[in-house]
């Protein structure tokens, strides 16, 4: 049988419960195995509960499960939080000094043992040890990754943490977990990554020069992410005073000529709507990543959802075109994150990323690395690519809608942009005949920006039951349906990523034929569902919706179509 458990680490924010994930999966990685990983945490910097569950498999697996093998209980409430999750044979580790033995409770003192090698500090280095030890990893490899992690800092430290691993080790002697059976002591070393950081690096694969923000859970991540790479790359990344002056700033940024990006939540794209309106009128190509979480309001600010589709859509008054792209994978993030650019630079429009905490703070294993773009096209003109510079027409009215952009202060070509409406040439305007005439031009960039869109993908495409499915809840739809058809259930999906201008022909051809259509959302209103219907008139029979600010879980999505038949 293959390797396929679950581990569980859950305790009070400031206990280090992150770092324990971080390091198991490390650890993982080094004997070539597979982890996906999930960060549950509260609104708070210390105390509350948060837990990380890390999954641990030697083949790919993209989503969490409801059951787990081993829990790592630093605190009583974890244990108390938890303790229906385990698996029979399961095992929890409790810190505890001197409670009994209780099975499946073993008592080990994390943070007295940690204490011995050094500081409480280092409990998370202690429950590491204790856990690979029981999941039966060489003793070695904690310890290689500890050496790695440490370089260049003092002795002191590096000797401190070796000696938690020790310790942590030797507590689980004699305790019987048989989760893995035959450990890899090496193997192919896959990269494994965040969400944010696939969004990061495909900013920077799409060119992406300056990046404005305004911290705002989850999609602070991404530009922390960004940010770490300004001294390898002609790159800029800057902290601004609120969510309106980044968005401003990136539009300022643009209109000069340089690709530029900013990254937010919902509540703050809401104060950036203005802004994108802005964008929308003064034809200025930018890239809004909006990392969604529950609201209205501030909402469940470390939580998850995926509520804002309509907003993204319809976000600043009036009608103007802009993408909308909502990527599942880090993959996709990557290659979507890295085209939105180009695009939006095509079009010059707005290109809109529909992410989310689950997404952002989830821990994937990669099987390939990421590629960039061979070249990165600029999509301005020049005084040397026009017969008479002084002639030039910011919006001159052509037949694609998309008008010539050249950079200001680059010649002798005079830019004029307004955020009226406005002339060909740039300055405001009043005349109905020209408003027309310029709503029909930026209008008519959607017939080439629907070419550009790409048609959904999936698994079983000519399955009776299909499971519809966007964002991030690809990996969990994906094992749903493999769960399904092991039962015998005719399932497939579909996946969306490219949203708007909607794929109305290629959904339908995807969607057809098959008996019953099931759209899963993490919406109390099924948005997704309402705009299939919107644009295809395809009606899906059933969804299956959450919107509790947690993510989903396969058995979940496999429980809810069983519940409606076959």
């Amino acid at each position: 049988m293959g390797i396929d458990i679950t581990i569980t680490i859950g305790g009070e924010a400031g206990q280090g419960i992150q770092t324990v994930g971080q390091l198991l999966a490390a650890v993982c990685r080094e004997a070539g195995l597979y982890v996906f990983g999930i960060n549950d945490f509260e609104s708070r910097i210390r105390g509350g509960h948060s837990f990380y569950q890390l999954r641990i498999a030697d083949h790919q697996v993209r989503a969490p499960r409801h059951r787990v093998n081993l829990l790592i209980a630093m605190d009583d409430a974890t244990l108390r939080l938890h303790r229906e999750e385990l698996l029979p044979g399961g095992l929890c580790l409790l810190n505890s000094a001197d409670a009994e033995a209780e099975e499946p409770v073993r008592p080990i003192p994390f943070f007295k043992l940690a204490r011995d090698a050094g500081g409480d500090i280092l409990a998370n280095t202690v429950a590491t040890a204790a856990a690979l030890a029981l999941l039966g990893a060489p003793g070695g490899m904690l310890e290689k990754i500890l050496h790695r992690q440490f370089a260049g800092k003092s002795s002191k430290v590096l000797e401190d943490n070796c000696t938690a691993a020790r310790l942590g080790r030797a507590a689980v002697q004699g305790i019987d977990c048989s989760c893995i059976g035959a450990w890899p002591e090496s193997g192919r070393k896959r990269m494994i990554m965040e969400g944010a950081a696939a969004l990061s690096l495909g900013a920077l694969a799409g060119d992406c020069r300056f990046a404005a923000f305004y911290p705002m859970s989850p999609a602070t991540g991404i530009m922390m992410n960004l940010a770490a790479w300004q001294d390898r790359f002609p790159l800029v990344v800057e902290q601004a005073e609120d969510e309106i002056a980044a968005a401003n700033m990136i539009i300022g940024a643009s209109y000069a000529g340089v690709r530029s990006l900013t990254a937010t939540s919902g509540g703050g794209f809401c104060l950036m709507t203005e802004a994108v309106g802005l964008a929308g009128i003064s034809e200025t190509p930018i890239v809004i990543i909006n990392a969604q979480r529950p609201g209205p309001a501030t909402g469940l600010a470390t939580r998850t959802a995926q509520a804002d589709l309509r907003q993204v859509m319809h976000a600043g008054q009036d009608e103007f075109p802009r993408f909308v792209f909502a990527p599942g994978s880090p993959e996709q993030a990557y290659e979507t994150t890295a085209r939105a650019f180009d695009l939006a630079d095509t079009y010059q429009v707005p290109a809109l990323i529909l992410v989310d905490q689950y997404f952002n703070d989830s821990l994937f294993t990669l099987e390939d690395a990421l590629q960039a773009p061979e070249k990165v096209s600029s999509r301005t003109i020049d005084d040397a690519s026009q017969k008479n510079p002084s002639d030039y027409q910011r919006y001159a009215l052509t037949d694609s809608g998309i008008s010539p952009r050249a950079v200001p202060c680059a010649g002798e070509t005079l830019v004029m942009v307004c955020g009226n409406e406005h002339k060909p040439d740039g300055h405001s305007t009043e005349s109905a005949e020209l408003r027309t005439a310029m709503v029909d031009k930026r209008a008519r960039k959607l017939r080439g920006m629907a070419s550009d869109m790409r048609p959904p993908t999936g698994a079983h495409p000519e399955a009776a039951i299909r499971l519809i499915c966007w964002g991030s809840t690809l990996g969990v739809v994906a094992e749903a349906v493999e769960l399904l058809r092991a039962d015998g259930v005719d399932a497939g999906y579909m996946h969306f990523c490219d949203i708007w201008p909607f794929p109305g022909t290629a959904a339908q051809a995807a969607l057809a034929g098959a008996e019953r259509l099931i759209c899963v959302e993490q919406n109390s209103t099924a948005q997704f569902a309402g705009l299939l219907r919107q644009e295809t008139g395809i009606a899906v029979a059933h969804t299956v919706l959450k919107y509790d600010g947690r993510p989903f879980y396969p058995l979940e999505i496999v429980n809810a179509v069983m519940k409606e038949g076959r």
